[in-house]
């Protein structure tokens, strides 16, 4: 679950990210989009809802109008806030047909995936509304299924719009995709950070002076990208693919090594902030030979990721052994190269000098 451990504000007790009551003593909860913080709730006059967090207390919230309507969304908008939704589902353009059997399902594991993402975004600071005269368009999501006639739905980034196949929120399609392209890992989450990496590569990347030190890492985003994935469907990835980029795919074109590079920074950041939260140590020398007590984990948004992957690499050990001891793939089926780490360290600076710039002092 790479989202930090919550806790009740009224009883102590641990819950849960997509937690609405907490199971000990009935408190109402909502995640507060404000702080990143799921709060117990106390109820007030005209629906609203008074928060018990420290962080945001005496500060008045409503439902959001997805979580009143279709009990899919537990996170609150302020009072004061004129959108009837909040800041995940208010960035909607396009929800599935909901008189079609099965997509409420759909669309509800879809909104589970982007609120975790979106929460991560809130967390590192980015920005998802925007610049209107720098030609830099708000982010937006489009959860679109195929018809009966015309083009399928294809999962992609234009323009600040994220299209999502909902059939990906099928667990028997989506595993039968991931067979038939030879994956080892394929879930909701990781398309949402994928896709968000090229949102962002247009923000953050294309128009700034960054983009010469990108092209120097992972190549000429300029090589036509329509002939690169024809290449790589015909042909797979280079024998030696494994030394240069994080995945196979990555291979493939600039954007897409830069997508999965980010797609597995969100991954890792996310990973160890939630191990972190539920104050887990690591020590991956032999417990008695080492002779030093475990190494808590760091997960501080100013943490180098040298340090950071010190702790990684260890943890994705653990928690792929974990997997196996159940019978389950592992959980992390990658290696990190040399160049790899060096694209994850560009990504690293390029969200640490966004952050800063934007929230001045700010650490998390």
């Amino acid at each position: 679950m790479p989202v930090k451990a919550f806790h009740c504000d009224a009883c102590g007790n641990q819950v849960f990210f997509e937690s609405v009551e907490c199971v000990r003593c009935g408190a109402a909860l909502g995640f507060l989009p404000d702080i990143h913080d799921v709060s117990a709730l106390e109820p007030v006059l005209n629906g609203h809802w008074q928060a018990v967090a420290p962080a945001a207390r005496q500060r008045l919230y409503r439902s959001c109008r997805n979580g009143e309507q279709h009990h899919l969304c537990n996170w609150l908008v302020r009072a004061e806030d004129t959108s009837p939704y909040c800041l995940a589902c208010r960035l909607n353009d396009v929800i599935p047909d909901l008189a079609i059997r099965g997509n409420r399902e759909r669309w509800r594991k879809l909104e589970a995936a982007k609120r975790r993402m979106v929460y991560t975004l809130l967390r590192l600071g980015l920005p998802m509304t925007g610049v209107a005269n720098e030609n830099r368009p708000a982010l937006r999501f489009r959860f679109l299924g195929n018809p009966v006639f015309g083009q399928a739905a294809l999962t992609g980034h234009r323009g600040g719009a994220i299209t999502v196949d909902i059939a990906e929120a099928d667990d028997e399609e989506r595993e039968r995709r991931r067979v038939y392209l030879h994956e080892p890992f394929r879930t909701l989450l990781g398309h949402l950070r994928h896709e968000i990496a090229h949102y962002y590569w247009d923000q953050l990347i294309s128009w700034t002076p960054r983009l010469a030190r990108f092209r120097e890492l992972f190549g000429n985003e300029e090589w036509d990208y329509d002939t690169a994935l024809f290449q790589f469907y015909q042909q797979g990835p280079a024998p030696d693919w494994q030394r240069r980029h994080i995945s196979a795919y990555a291979s493939a074109h600039p954007w897409e090594d830069w997508a999965e590079t980010w797609a597995h920074y969100l991954h890792i950041i996310d990973t160890v902030e939630t191990a972190n939260s539920f104050g887990i140590t690591l020590n991956p020398g032999h417990a008695q030979a080492a002779g030093r007590p475990a190494d808590p984990i760091a997960a501080d948004l100013d943490t180098p990721l040298d340090r950071v992957l010190e702790q990684w690499l260890p943890l994705t050990c653990a928690l792929n052994s974990l997997n196996r001891g159940m019978g389950l793939p592992d959980l992390y089926p990658f290696l990190l190269s040399g160049p790899a780490i060096e694209k994850l360290q560009f990504v690293h600076e390029v969200v640490q000098a966004e952050r800063k710039s934007r929230y001045p002092g700010y650490t998390g």
